[in-house]
């Protein structure tokens, strides 16, 4: 395939990516609008996100890993269709159970991200790929940002069902194009997909994440949380001793106990607590009603107006990063970005009486996600090998999530344990929350700064059936 042509390929990733990203957080706004018109109750109603969690958390890393070994391009697109499908699914459900159905088929599209960060490794010239990788970590950030401020005026100016439309008649244009231009990776790892590894994966993830999602409701020392933990504990076992043993690993375990790769991983893991957490609670932080001694009132669409800032800030250093690695390094960038979160997120502790204040957290906060997005990709691409890089990244963008949903139910606990007679929490609760969010980004920071400052990468021990030859020496700065 020319070279001209990685602008259209960076056109086509960018948008599938994009579109994923902006689903995650399109229909929590929409949640109630979704409940009425669905006639179900908001506990079932949660399941909307629930299952879309759980849906991207399993495929993403498995699906990563079943593009390097069957091929990058033809993954993608099934992927694509699969969220095409998804979506138009969702847009005719009839009922809430067939939107949850949905909602699972549209998670597989997780596996965009890996996908799209191996095809841009594999095609792109090698000056290219870093400031490429950044500026797609920029779309991916920015995505979960227009979904937060798109998703009001969608809904009031057209009806929820147009959350799902929109993307089908973008995704089916994506699927079209992909197929015309993107080209085939010629990298391959040899051997065949771990089932067994992938199946032990699949269930301690969800044992995982399920309590951390559905805790607040079924209450954390109920037997099903404990004994969903107790579940996840023994099957993440079970899954590192079958992976370690096996000639063909899912997840190859030397790749992950790389400096470059467990250091990212750990400030992916405390970064995302702190990035998923605020964009779930800022919103409704600000929609609380000034009656509360806290709060603005703020309508759904207002909200989403006051996270323009985070969407904007977002965007701009995710692209200034791909300027920047080159000469700084990434480990100074995810540094950076880790510390401007905690910055952010220490203001709004001790200053949050006015819009202004939220909206300049909002769009620091937004510089922080732009810049730690492109280092993380980055850091982990240049550290594993080119057959690894799916499988790798799928891990990296997983571990965030996981943080994501930690730090998503400890914030709820700490903001929903004491209720005012009036059932809405104390402003207490979230300047708790909120100086919590501000530790975990800062231990984000202390972990970037535990990165190798360069790392030479030889064998990684024995070598496995994946026919993958030695690799040179890569700098990771």
């Amino acid at each position: 395939m020319p070279r001209t042509s990685t602008r259209l390929t960076f056109a086509v990733l960018a948008t599938g990516a994009g579109v994923f990203s902006m689903l995650q957080s399109l229909i929590a706004p929409a949640l109630p609008t979704v409940q009425h018109a669905l006639h179900t109750s908001q506990s079932t109603a949660t399941w909307v996100m629930t299952a879309y969690l759980l849906s991207a958390s399993v495929f993403t890393p498995i699906l990563g890993r079943v593009g390097d070994l069957m091929g990058k391009k033809r993954t993608l697109v099934a992927v694509l269709v699969a969220v095409l499908a998804g979506c138009l699914l969702a847009a005719l459900a009839p009922n809430i159970g067939v939107l949850i159905v949905a909602r699972i088929v549209q998670g597989i599209g997780g596996a965009l991200f890996p996908l799209s960060f191996g095809i841009i490794r594999d095609e792109f010239a090698p000056a290219e790929v870093s400031g490429s990788i950044s500026n797609l970590s920029a779309v991916i950030a920015a995505g979960g940002g227009v979904g937060m401020v798109a998703a009001g005026p969608i809904v009031s100016a057209l009806d929820y069902r147009w959350l799902f439309w929109i993307p089908v008649a973008v995704v089916a244009a994506t699927v079209l194009i992909a197929l015309r231009y993107v080209p085939e990776s010629p990298r391959r790892s040899a051997g065949r997909v771990n089932w067994a590894g992938a199946v032990l994966l699949s269930g301690w993830l969800v044992a995982l994440l399920l309590p951390l999602s559905q805790a607040g409701r079924w209450g954390w020392g109920s037997p099903r949380v404990i004994g969903l933990f107790a579940l996840a504990a023994l099957v993440c076992a079970l899954w590192l001793r079958s992976e370690a043993r096996s000639t063909t690993p899912l997840i190859d375990l030397r790749v992950m106990r790389l400096p470059a790769v467990w250091t990212t991983n750990l400030a992916a893991l405390l970064f995302g607590a702190g990035m998923y957490s605020i964009w779930s609670f800022l919103p409704g932080f600000v929609q609380t009603p000034g009656s509360a001694g806290y709060g603005f009132g703020a309508s759904v669409t207002a909200s989403g107006l006051l996270m323009v800032p985070m969407l904007v800030a977002m965007f701009l250093s995710g692209v200034l990063g791909g300027r920047l690695e080159p000469r700084v390094g990434a480990k100074a960038l995810l540094t950076a970005g880790a510390a401007l979160g905690a910055l952010a997120l220490g203001f709004l502790t001790l200053w949050h009486d006015t819009r202004w204040q939220v909206a300049l957290v909002a769009g620091v906060f937004g510089l922080g996600i732009g810049l730690a997005f492109a280092s993380m990709a980055n850091l982990v691409v240049g550290s594993v090998p080119p057959e690894q890089t799916g499988a790798a990244t799928g891990m990296n963008a997983n571990i965030r999530t996981i943080g994501g949903s930690v730090g998503a139910a400890v914030t709820g606990v700490l903001v929903t344990g004491r209720l005012q007679p009036s059932g809405l929490p104390y402003a207490s609760g979230y300047t708790h929350a909120f100086a919590l969010l501000a530790l975990l980004c800062l231990g984000a920071a202390l972990a970037a700064l535990l990165v190798p400052v360069k790392r030479t990468a030889g064998p990684l021990g024995p070598p496995r059936a994946t026919g993958a030859p030695a690799q040179a020496p890569v700098r990771v700065r």
